[in-house]
């Protein structure tokens, strides 16, 4: 079909035409879209030239893609619900040139952008591109910056952005609207990465180039079966957008231990490391009848001993209408990985209007030659600053071991509670008495004088109340 004869939308503007099912890169709205709900948006004009290389047959070369693609560009726009969800959708076409961006790609990523931001939705892509169009040259790279300045525009908008990493998300897109996005998900087996299948080094390990692999680098943070894609993108987007304007602190969650408190310091430590002790996992099945996931602090690391993200609460917690993000420390020394992941989820809740809880359960920060390395201090600088800093009500509780400035760091200033079988010390009684210089068997009674038990930690000040 020649541009000319495509149907024209009332204002002028081109009706564009769905893609055809995609085999390999699978990025078709149906994926995450309700039935019969998405409505492409008008394509903008295209380009005044639409070869501006002269690259000897482009032209023929699109109009193949086009029949073959059914798609008139590599991006389709539109609006649809997802779940009930409204969002603006964009679909990329593999079989389009291989979903390469260009100016006209460009132009439609912008004005789906625009959309949502005008219309105050999310936005949804569905990527599967092999990077920028050769032959349109630096003016298709220069694509990439249009696409991230949208992305940025969107999120100071304080609007979600949730991405689909189909096969294959490679090059720009996924440097921009893949790795870019506040949520990333992948379809199993996907191949994702920066340097696309033939430009890596001929001896790069193939499966660093999987979702699996990304998902394991800390850069998507779920691999999703396309079968249940939309439910988990629509769960996702439920959460995402239940915004406030003035959001009320997260409820103090009960304490779901013991309720008698520690009679000596030491047997507040003891009560802490106890293995029967509810932890983590415990409190936010009590919190939320649902919860996803954000996994990963994007730059390479996951620390499994940190659970983040996005919960809908149990009736008996709170509103069930509305969304608290969290941060659940699970017992173990927390990682570079973990601090940078748990400032990730804060500073994504701040822009999201969403109230955040932080389950402290720490013996402190990991203090290895490899945590050093891996920039713990920065990772823990980080977080201080982006809990000092968050514009939404952050809610504390110290669930077991609170050691130090790792586990103080998640703590919110004039917010934090404890329970009965926790405490909170400047640092472990054994580490305080080998600061000291004190012997082994004085340190249950540095515990005593550390007074780190919770009717301690009331009477200094430092906590609030014991739940």
């Amino acid at each position: 079909m020649l541009d000319r004869d495509r149907p024209r939308h009332p204002s002028g503007a081109h009706v564009p035409t769905l893609p055809k099912s995609d085999p390999r890169g699978a990025a078709h709205p149906e994926l995450v879209c309700d039935p019969g709900t998405f409505r492409p948006l008008p394509d903008p004009a295209p380009p005044a030239e639409p070869n501006p290389l002269g690259w000897p047959g482009y032209a023929e070369s699109k109009a193949r893609a086009v029949a073959r693609s059914g798609a008139s560009e590599s991006v389709v726009a539109g609006t649809a619900t997802v779940c009930g969800v409204p969002a603006v959708v964009l679909a990329f076409a593999f079989g389009h040139l291989g979903g390469s961006l260009g100016r006209a790609t460009g132009d439609r990523i912008e004005a789906a952008h625009a959309h949502a931001r005008a219309h105050g939705l999310p936005v949804v892509s569905l990527v599967a591109t092999g990077g920028s169009r050769m032959q349109e040259g630096m003016l298709a790279l220069t694509q990439l910056q249009r696409a991230a300045r949208q992305c940025a525009l969107t999120r100071a908008a304080g609007l979600p952005q949730i991405a689909v990493a189909c096969d294959p998300t490679t090059g720009g897109g996924w440097a921009t609207l893949g790795a870019g996005a506040d949520v990333t998900l992948a379809l199993p087996g996907a191949q994702i990465g920066f340097a696309g299948s033939r430009v890596r080094p001929a001896d790069a390990d193939p499966a660093a180039y999987t979702a699996e692999g990304q998902r394991a680098a800390g850069a998507v943070d779920a691999v999703v079966a396309p079968d249940v894609l939309r439910e988990d993108v629509g769960r996702r987007l439920r959460l995402l957008t239940a915004r406030t304007p003035d959001p009320e602190p997260a409820p103090v969650p009960a304490a779901l231990g013991r309720t008698d408190l520690p009679a000596t310091g030491w047997d507040a430590v003891l009560r802490a490391r106890a293995p029967e002790r509810p932890h983590a996992p415990a409190y936010l099945d009590a919190c939320f009848t649902y919860r996803e996931e954000l996994r990963g602090d994007r730059a390479g690391g996951v620390d499994d001993g940190i659970l983040c993200g996005f919960g809908a609460p149990r009736p008996a917690y709170g509103d069930p209408g509305r969304t608290v993000a969290y941060v659940a420390q699970c017992g173990t020394a927390t990682t570079p990985a973990g601090y940078r992941t748990a400032t990730r989820l804060i500073r994504l809740a701040g822009r999201l209007g969403i109230p955040v809880l932080t389950l402290v359960d720490t013996p402190g920060a990991a203090n290895g030659a490899e945590a050093e390395r891996a920039g713990a201090g920065p990772a823990i600088a980080e977080l201080f600053v982006a809990v000092a800093e968050c514009p939404v009500p952050v809610t504390t509780l110290v669930i077991g071991e609170g050691g130090s400035g790792g586990a103080l760091a998640l703590a919110a200033p004039g917010n934090t509670w404890v329970t009965p079988d926790a405490y909170f010390s400047v640092i472990a009684p054994e580490l305080a008495a080998a600061i000291l210089k004190r012997p082994v068997d004085q340190v249950h009674e540095t515990a005593a004088q550390l007074r780190l038990r919770p009717q301690d930690l009331v009477d200094l000040g430092v906590v609030r109340g014991i739940a």
